[in-house]
């Protein structure tokens, strides 16, 4: 044991096999540098503050200056209660900055959005200015905005009025036609509408409307009225029903469609709209017009009967139109010079910052620099912020020098003040990855993120996770495939997200391991690669290779199952837990491997002597009936009593998890605490039973019945476990029988029957089918089918021999993690 434990230690160290060593800092920052450090950590992206609140007591200026001399003394530590989740995002520090820079941030995106809609673009020349301030960039964005918003409103009332007199010209060009047709209709009707109506003394009350436009009579003296407008096309319908129902079919309604679209001011699209009159009688029948006509949009223009008046108002309402025309260009070129000022102006502000990707990238890493200030905590003197937060370790000299160059650069005659902590909580986990391994890392991410430097199955997972998705889908050729739309994918990388990347990696690696590693390679044999040809066609192909397959299936599912407990015991040995090895580590390896790892060894053996015997009865019978002679079924000599001892270790393995850990950890917490029941003496000037995170004060109780049932659940879930895991690793034979079927049922069936026809579109027809069934069965719905089989066997077979999983990200202040979202 002790050799091998030097042999572990003297192994060189690996990069992904352990998260970075983390430290927690502290940070005593005066006002004046407080946001130019912030921004020079934000550039560097490697510290993480915590939401901490620290409410300095009212202590004279002389002990706030010895605390500054002194940060790790006994006074500043005692000034410390509270956390920042007690006051809520209005009672923070800079609460204002936040408000003004989301401001900001707003007026930029409608900045945007106006340059975007006027179909102009921003200026790519380049301007070599100095960093502009926070309070000149706001008193530049609201003046820009009020001239803006200003023009805007002129314009729209004048594009408004225009659409009024376009309309009123449309109005009076088809409204005149039906009253001159209506007034010649009337004279020549007259004669045979009094041959055909009887005299009666109340009549004209009576009488239909119809009938009083079609008399020779005014229409001021019989009471006969219309009111003419304009509205949309898609109303009229509707329209016309109910203001026949309104009047009970008394009215007479004409409609014209409309030569010229009219834009829509709140929509900014071309309208269709249709010309109507409405002829009625009687002063209620007009109200219930307007009510309708104002409930339904349309807008309504008083048409003279009279022919001269007609013209005189067409002329003014023509020359009225020509005049807008005019304004409303001058307008809108002095619009859209405007927007080009602006837009050059937004040129320049992402110059002055090297991040900068759109125009608002300013404005919202002044709103992170501030929100990241709202996490410090403000003295009551005002004369420094305090923050805490967790950083690498290899980063700290880092950090050091970005705070002494912001001290510097703000000529700030107090230092910022940075030191190491102690903490109780769990530090964040971080990986320093590559556009590679970042892949695979978020695959192990997705399932649960390490524990604090526990061991990170992406290390494994970039290897073994190609090698099974390959031995799945089986295919050299449609891995070629794969690999070629790779290969096109990665081409455009540059116009590709990071999320989509890390896809088209992963495909990448899939692809290739895919086509190199499809089949078996002999060594000293005819054929190379793959399996002996020989087989092809025979009547004995399918059963000798899914035998192969389920075979290959359990030897690749036990080893990975046996690297997954050895790392058990590497993450036992590097947080210095004995019991864990004895335990856990050492009866789960014997258990797994007295039974399948005899498996396993059994079918080594029956593939190099070339014997016949069935592996399923030594199997079963080892379980039923251990001491019978195996007959021809036994492959080596000493096999029997060989089984035997393997048997007696699974059972003696069973409470070997179970019994000892939860009774030695309870007498462990006996001996620790044994004697210590005195509590902690309260003072008036610090009290520990406020501070629940105090190492001093931190003592647990021990709670045996729960941890017995922990470990007893946790070794029945290995046994039962180490059974349905080997049988869930035969996913490998099913998917790879699976992908190899259909594409021989594709080949032979569908293509080569096609292609035995001399009829050129049946060909045509079988080879479309091939090519459909090939792109999105074999390629697409194998490929997504295999990956999610391989990310099981990953996630659940191979990760719960030993993750955790149950750590936090590290996620530090950085400018090159910020999004629009962020707004």
């Amino acid at each position: 044991m002790e050799r091998i434990e030097r042999f572990v230690d003297n192994l060189p160290p690996m990069d992904l096999m352990r998260s970075e060593k983390m430290a927690l800092v502290q940070l005593i920052i005066p006002v004046e540098s407080a946001h130019r450090a912030v921004s020079y950590l934000g550039e560097l992206g490697y510290l993480q503050f915590r939401d901490w609140s620290i409410f300095l007591l009212a202590v004279p200026f002389p002990l706030l200056n010895a605390c500054f001399r002194d940060p790790v003394s006994s006074y500043w530590n005692g000034l410390a209660c509270g956390l920042n989740a007690d006051r809520s995002p209005f009672q923070r520090t800079f609460v204002n900055q936040v408000k003004r820079c989301g401001e900001m941030s707003r007026k930029l995106r409608f900045f945007k959005d106006q340059i975007s809609k006027a179909g102009l673009l921003l200026s790519a020349l380049p301007v070599l200015e100095v960093d502009v301030e926070l309070e000149e960039l706001e008193v530049q964005l609201a003046q820009y905005e009020h001239e803006l918003i200003e023009m805007n409103s002129n314009s729209e009332k004048l594009q408004q009025t225009y659409n009024e007199l376009l309309e009123f010209k449309l109005v009076l060009q088809k409204a005149v036609g039906f009253l001159v047709s209506s007034s010649a209709h009337a004279v020549v009707e007259e004669m045979e509408l009094s041959e055909n109506v009887h005299s009666n003394g109340n009549y004209d009350d009576a009488a239909s409307l119809l009938e009083q436009e079609m008399r020779s009579e005014p229409s001021n003296q019989s009471g006969l009225r219309f009111i003419s407008g304009i509205i949309p096309t898609s109303k009229v319908l509707k329209f016309e029903r109910m203001l026949f129902r309104a009047t009970r079919g008394n009215m007479l309604f004409n409609q014209a469609p409309a030569d010229e679209e009219i834009l829509d001011p709140v929509s900014s699209e071309m309208v269709e709209k249709t010309v109507f009159v409405v002829f009625f009688s009687g002063e209620q029948a007009r109200m219930k017009t307007l009510r309708i006509c104002e409930a339904f949009g349309a807008n309504c223009y008083p048409v003279p009967e009279d022919i001269s008046k007609q013209r005189q108002i067409t002329r003014e309402v023509l020359s009225r139109l020509s005049e807008l025309e005019a304004t409303l260009d001058a307008g809108i070129r002095h619009r859209n010079k405007a927007l080009t000022d602006i837009g050059s102006q937004i040129t320049q502000w992402i110059s002055m910052c090297r991040y900068a990707i759109d125009p608002t990238f300013q404005v919202r890493r002044e709103k992170a620099v501030y929100d990241t200030l709202n996490m410090l905590n403000f003295d009551v003197t005002k004369k420094c912020l305090v923050g805490e937060g967790w950083c690498p370790i290899f980063a700290k000299s880092k950090i050091q020098e970005a705070l002494q160059r912001a001290t510097f650069d703000s000529n700030s005659q107090v230092g910022i003040i940075f030191h190491g902590m102690d903490a109780l909580e769990s530090p964040p986990t971080y990986f320093r990855t590559n556009h590679f391994t970042n892949a695979f890392q978020e695959i192990v991410d997705a399932y649960g993120v390490a524990r604090y430097q526990e061991a990170n199955p992406a290390v494994y997972t970039v290897i073994t996770f190609p090698f099974l998705f390959a031995v799945m889908f089986g295919d050299w050729g449609h891995g070629i495939c794969l690999l070629l739309g790779a290969l096109l994918l990665i081409a455009r990388e540059s116009k590709l997200r990071n999320q989509l990347l890390i896809s088209v990696l992963l495909t990448l690696l899939l692809s290739v391991s895919d086509a190199f590693t499809a089949g078996l390679v002999k060594y000293r044999d005819p054929y190379p690669f793959g399996v002996d040809p020989s087989w092809r066609g025979s009547r004995s192909e399918l059963p000798f290779l899914n035998s192969l397959k389920m075979k290959m299936s359990i030897l690749l599912g036990v080893a990975q199952m046996n690297i997954g407990i050895m790392l058990s015991y590497f993450n036992a040995r590097f947080f210095g837990s004995s019991l864990d090895i004895r335990y856990q580590f050492v009866p789960q390896m014997i258990f797994l491997n007295s039974l399948f790892g005899y498996l396993s060894l059994l079918i080594i053996i029956k593939w190099c002597t070339g014997s016949q015997a069935d592996l399923y009865h030594v199997m079963i019978y080892m379980f039923l009936s251990p001491t019978d002679a195996l007959g021809e079924n036994e492959l080596f000599w000493g096999q029997r009593p060989l089984q035997i001892i393997l048997l007696l270790l699974a059972l003696i393995a069973v409470p070997w998890m179970l019994f000892p850990k939860p009774f030695i950890l309870k007498k462990l917490h006996t001996e620790r605490f044994q004697g210590r029941t005195y509590g902690i003496l309260g003072t008036s000037e610090i009290d520990l039973d406020a501070e629940p995170d105090s190492a001093r004060q931190h003592h647990e109780d021990f709670n045996f019945s729960e941890v017995f049932v922990h470990q007893m659940i946790h070794s029945i879930e290995f046994v039962l476990g180490a059974v349905s895991n080997t049988a869930s690793y035969l996913r490998l034979w099913a998917l790879s029988l699976a992908h190899s079927e259909l594409s021989t049922v594709f080949y032979e069936k569908v293509l080569l029957l096609a292609w035995g026809y001399d009829n050129i579109i049946i060909r045509l027809v079988g080879l479309a089918v091939f090519a459909f069934a090939t792109a999105f069965i074999l390629l697409m719905m194998e490929t997504l089918s295999a990956f999610l089989h391989a990310l099981r066997l990953h996630w659940v077979e191979f990760q719960n021999k030993f993750y955790q999983g149950d750590g936090y990200k590290f996620k530090p202040f950085s400018f090159s993690s910020i999004t629009e979202d962020d707004d």
